[in-house]
């Protein structure tokens, strides 16, 4: 049984870095953490929640494009559901 995950890996833009850290750790106040050298060299940035029960992985890819459907869920306690999620529907 799956209990909890080590990270979440993002695709960015290279050359993105500074915004990266504007938007994760001023923004949502996430703490950036040290990349090994070996990895650090290939851009992108790391993040975690100040406990360090979740991890971020921003990396860099060229070209560099949104997700289509699988996006990582994030909950937030300063967050208010907006809408209720529809039930999935039975297949014709």
């Amino acid at each position: 049984m799956i209990t909890a995950l080590d990270h979440v890996q993002l695709a960015a833009p290279p050359g993105s870095e500074p915004v990266l850290r504007r938007y994760y750790a001023d923004t949502l106040g996430l703490q950036e953490i040290p990349k090994p050298p070996v990895l650090a060299a290939r851009g992108g940035c790391w993040f975690r929640t100040p406990g360090g029960g979740v991890q971020l992985h921003l990396g860099v890819e060229t070209p560099s494009s949104p997700p289509g459907k699988p996006t990582p869920p994030c909950a937030s306690r300063a967050s208010t559901p907006t809408r209720k999620a529809s039930p999935p529907s039975d297949p014709p």
